[in-house]
């Protein structure tokens, strides 16, 4: 279905990946994996046709294509939901067209005119692709990935312009699915989606027909749809025919065999090397010198991949608060007739840590934004004593200015007393050496929320309040 043939890809001197050859078959779903950074998104955007490679080709099967759903970025506007989602079937909205209009010029000609034997014809063969398509049942489907992936009847006839950006990415992972590409690029899908529409399309892709490639960081969702795990690392991808969850064990054992055979190959060479010092000025042993000269020209030294990066951090000391750190009592917060939260009573305590859960829609957003200070119409919202909070908003990766390098984003927004400690801050989220003159604008999906998460780390709290944080980490 795809293949790699030596792909290359490097941005200013900086190696993402170096000539990699890689297959992928029909009906397979093989899960992109590897550090933020790495060059999954980049590789997807190459197979897709959207940027170059510096090298090599990428070679697809007769007729087919790919079709690649970015992490982000994608804003629809001006037309209903349903007509924006049934667009994406337009070779079938074609082909209804043309038997629409071949239908009304059957009516009207004569059964014994000339040409009449030939529209029929034509006729025919147009409804049966028309069939063989889908094109009778495309409204049905096109409702139930609508429906599955969250948005209800009511919102078919919303103008996508209407919609916030978890939803526009939902309209495009819609548009997407419905056009059935025969290499489906998908690139964190789940980002945006909650529970119900999640396990829609973890079934969903299970019986996809054509090939699907994703990117994502959520684990479970891999082991259920994946069974091949493609690892970009190094500059290279290792391929591993099994389970996200087994994959982590046989990488582990892959690499400690490495290990091993890396250690006793050293003391092979070591041995080899000692011998050639000792006898190497001794007459009688100068043709077993030479010979273990030549033996070890021939090595092939085993390499160990760099150790992975860890992220290491310690919370700064926070003052101590009250028992009561939150108190709801009565609380309301609308927008327009549209009531999110309804006379909501809520009490956090000193240590807790507390789960926000419902679909799409609910109001968890809207009252973490309301704990963080954002308005509301009615009843009360009491911080405890001495309660210092940090607030990680959904799009706090959005804020931060594109034109800043990471250490300038940090600094801008550090206190004094802290400036000292900025690179460790940020090492310890790796980003390290020249990474730090990096502008947020290149950074990856994960790299700006790595960089979000660092400046909760400026100034001490004693209470986070954390919308989707995960979202894009690795």
């Amino acid at each position: 279905m795809l293949q790699l043939v030596n792909l290359s890809k490097d941005y200013s001197g900086r190696v993402l990946f170096a000539n990699i050859s890689w297959h992928l078959r029909k009906g397979e779903r093989v899960a992109l994996i590897g550090e933020n950074g790495a060059g999954k998104s980049t590789l997807m955007k190459i197979i897709a046709g959207l940027e170059e490679s510096s090298n090599g080709d990428i070679q697809l099967a007769k007729g087919a294509r790919a079709a690649y759903l970015p992490q982000d970025g994608i804003v629809s506007s001006g037309r209903m939901l349903f007509h924006e989602a049934r667009s994406a079937l337009s070779e079938l909205l074609v082909l209804e067209e043309e038997l629409h209009r071949l239908g009304q010029e059957l009516e009207q000609m004569p059964h014994d005119a000339a040409g009449h034997d030939a529209l029929l014809a034509r006729y025919g063969e147009l409804q049966e692709q028309f069939r063989h398509r889908g094109g009778y049942t495309m409204e049905a489907e096109i409702g139930t990935v609508l429906k599955g992936l969250g948005f209800s009847q009511e919102d078919w006839h919303k103008d996508c312009g209407e919609f916030s950006g978890g939803w526009q990415m939902r309209i495009a992972l819609a548009r997407l699915l419905l056009q059935k590409p025969d290499v489906l690029l998908l690139d964190e899908p789940t980002n945006h989606l909650d529970i119900e529409a999640r396990n829609w399309l973890e079934q969903y892709l299970c019986s996809y027909p054509g090939s699907v490639i994703l990117v994502s960081h959520d684990r479970f969702f891999m082991d259920q749809v994946c069974s091949r795990i493609a690892e970009v690392w190094n500059h290279t991808i290792s391929d591993y025919h099994c389970s996200y969850s087994t994959y982590l064990i046989q990488r582990e054992e892959r690499v400690s065999a490495l290990r091993e055979a890396k250690r006793l190959q050293d003391e092979e060479v070591q041995k080899t090397e000692d011998f050639i010092r000792r006898f190497r000025y001794q007459a009688n042993k100068a043709s077993l010198v030479q010979s273990r000269i030549k033996q070890l020209e021939k090595v092939e030294r085993i390499e160990l991949p760099p150790e992975r990066k860890k992220i290491r951090f310690q919370f700064p000391d926070a003052p101590k608060s009250g028992r009561i750190v939150l108190e709801l009592q009565g609380l309301t917060r609308s927008y327009g007739s549209n009531v999110v939260l309804n006379k909501v009573d809520l009490t956090v305590e000193k240590g807790e840590r507390v789960a926000l859960v419902g679909h799409n829609g609910a109001g968890k957003s809207t009252l973490m934004a309301v704990l963080a200070g954002g308005e509301y119409q009615e009843g009360s919202l009491k911080q405890g004593h001495n309660v210092v909070a940090d607030y990680f908003a959904q799009d706090q990766a959005n804020v931060l200015d594109a034109t800043k390098t990471a250490y300038d984003e940090l600094y801008s927004d550090c206190p004094y007393d802290m400036v000292p400690k900025l690179r460790d801050i940020l090492g310890a989220f790796l980003f390290s050496g020249d990474d730090i003159h990096k502008k947020v604008g290149v950074l990856s999906g994960g790299e700006r929320n790595r960089l979000a998460l660092a400046k909760m780390l400026l100034r001490p709290s004693n209470l986070l309040l954390m919308d989707e944080p995960t979202n894009h980490l690795d």
